[in-house]
């Protein structure tokens, strides 16, 4: 089983978004299964799989503690692809999940602020030897900064060569507990996460090519990441509203794997108690 860490010490910078998004996509491009784990104490990732329909990916009710244990444990049921969702800030939990990660993938907005956070996220990342991975999120379409940030992230390491626009239909979807790939309309959107995870499965596999724009599994080709202009909303991204549980049983504990109702050894894709 592989490992991803979505981790940036930056709020804001897409982690949990970024994290579903992972996740869906590499099960239905037929790397699962695939589980979620959230270590962010806001639970935003939870809440997005508690409204969730979808049978997979799987959820785990852990914690930072048990976390070492419980991907010993995924592993023995026969999951291929954990994904963990991080808080920002809180440098102890975000060393614990990289610790256990075969890849770090760190999101950035192409922001001064964002720029300027990245390398306290690099140097903890490169003090527990992992490697990592930059992806450009949220960006704006031919905006100056957006290059600006290619340069600049490209300084302290690797930069995934599918760069995420800033476009409506990702909050949209995480509403109701989906992503850009299951929504009519945003097929621009989910080309960027399909080639953003076909990038990344070759990193965990050991892969070094460069992908090329014939590479894309994209309807119609275009050179990484670019949009068209038709193709992004001119408003800014609208933040998904926080939701709360749509179920009523009780919180799950620890080290519960979730993909049916709660038993005593579940797998379980029920809701989770926050």
């Amino acid at each position: 089983m592989k490992v991803i860490a979505v981790a940036s010490q930056k709020g804001g910078s897409g982690k949990t978004t970024l994290a579903g998004h992972l996740a869906v996509q590499a099960d239905r491009a037929g790397a699962g299964p695939v589980a979620l784990v959230d270590t962010d104490p806001q639970g935003s990732l939870a809440e997005w799989w508690n409204v969730r329909q979808a049978e997979t990916p799987a959820f785990v009710a852990t914690s930072v503690g048990r976390l070492g244990e419980d991907i010993r444990r995924l592993r023995a049921l026969g999951m291929r692809l954990l994904v963990i969702d991080t808080p920002p800030a809180i440098a102890t939990t975000i060393a614990e999940v990289v610790g256990c990660a075969d890849l770090v993938v760190v999101p950035a907005r192409p922001s001064p602020h964002d720029l300027r956070a990245a390398g306290a996220t690099v140097e903890l990342v490169e003090r527990l030897g992992k490697p990592l991975v930059f992806v450009i999120n949220a960006a704006q379409p031919r905006a100056r900064i957006t290059s600006e940030a290619v340069i600049a992230l490209s300084q302290h390491g690797t930069l995934a060569p599918s760069i995420v626009h800033n476009r409506t239909d990702f909050a949209a979807s995480m509403i109701d507990g989906r992503t850009v790939m299951e929504i009519p309309g945003a097929a621009r959107s989910a080309d960027e996460i399909a080639m953003l995870w076909q990038y990344l499965d070759g990193r965990l596999s050991g892969e070094r090519r460069t992908l090329l724009p014939t590479d894309q599994p994209a309807q119609s080709q275009r050179l990484f990441g670019t949009a068209r202009p038709e193709d992004v909303a001119p408003s800014p991204a609208v933040a998904a509203p926080a939701m709360q549980p749509q179920f009523g049983h009780g919180p799950v504990p620890p080290g519960s794997v979730m993909n049916g109702p709660a038993t005593p050894n579940p797998v379980m894709n029920g809701p989770v108690g926050l």
